[in-house]
């Protein structure tokens, strides 16, 4: 068994898994985001209920665990940024520490529970707030040098003249420091952004989707574009790492006729044609931050 947390900024999930399949849920508190004493205990305090059943702790997180140090990049949970994590919880708990980047553990959660379950290889991608990509193949975690692939969002990837007519757009700024990525415009935020520079309104994803749908002009053009901006990388990514599904998690993907239009582009844009879709909706709704911890934790487990 393994004791499984799935941290964001805002709350600490925690579950008993036997495997990626049978998960048992514990609790949920409030992430202490200014005191790692505080953050720590919480970890501990879970563990130690379950202690001489666990064999280790896998965590699913919004970060980054830099392989060459250890050390966490994680922007929203300020006590834990830049401390090497792992290393800390296993000197304060006695057990193998394992940590993955949440939307890491999201294609691996899909690739063996979900949507991707009997394809090889699995790109799962966030389409939330921001946008987030991980790489499944043969049912391994694919991790590059910095701790992390499949981050498709980030790189200047964007066309700055787009759209039926074109338009000139800017590159705009984005928090990774660099300008034009993917998720300055591919998550709910960016497409507000879009909304706004290529209509002058200032209206919520939710709206513009529902315009869209109803055919109202303005939102339309904004979809006509971020429908290009967002479908032309992601179908390079298809050709570059050749997966046959692409699960699709986040807020935007509970729209089906988003997933199917932007499911239209990638597959006019690939070398491989296919009649099935290729972009599918996420099939796990309940905790697949703790599904994919889970499956990753089990997999280091055995490697020990």
């Amino acid at each position: 068994m393994l004791t499984c947390f799935d941290i964001g900024g805002s709350t600490i999930k925690s579950a008993r898994a036997r495997s990626a399949g049978e998960i048992e849920i514990i609790d949920r508190v409030k992430t202490p985001l200014d005191d790692f004493g505080a953050f720590t205990a919480v970890i501990a305090e879970r563990v130690a209920s379950d202690r001489g059943r666990t064999k280790g702790v896998s965590i699913s997180i919004a970060g980054v665990v830099d392989p060459a140090t250890g050390s966490l990049k994680c922007a929203n949970i300020p006590c834990i940024n830049g401390r090497t994590i792992a290393a800390d919880l296993e000197a304060e708990i006695g057990l193998p520490v394992s940590i993955a980047n949440d939307a890491d553990c999201f294609a691996m959660a899909e690739a063996t529970e979900g949507a991707g379950r009997g394809h090889a290889n699995v790109f799962g991608i966030i389409l939330g707030t921001g946008v987030g990509g991980g790489l499944v193949i043969d049912g391994r975690l694919v991790r590059g040098a910095g701790g992390y692939a499949g981050e498709w969002g980030h790189g200047q990837a964007l066309a700055t003249r787009v759209g039926t007519p074109p338009v000139e757009l800017p590159h705009f700024a984005c928090g990774c420091g660099q300008a034009g990525c993917v998720d300055t415009i591919g998550g709910a935020r960016g497409m507000e952004k879009l909304h706004h520079f290529l209509c002058d309104e200032v209206l919520s994803s939710t709206e513009i989707i529902d315009r869209w749908r109803e055919g109202e002009p303005k939102a339309c053009r904004t979809m006509d574009v971020y429908l290009e901006l967002v479908g032309v990388p992601l179908a390079l990514t298809m050709n570059i790492i050749g997966s046959s599904i692409v699960p699709v998690g986040g807020g935007l993907s509970n729209v089906p006729e988003l997933i199917a239009a932007l499911d239209n582009q990638v597959r006019s844009r690939t070398l491989r044609r296919s009649q099935s879709p290729l972009l599918v909706k996420a099939a796990l709704t309940t905790e697949p931050g703790l599904i994919g911890a889970a499956a990753v934790g089990f997999q280091e487990l055995a490697h020990v």
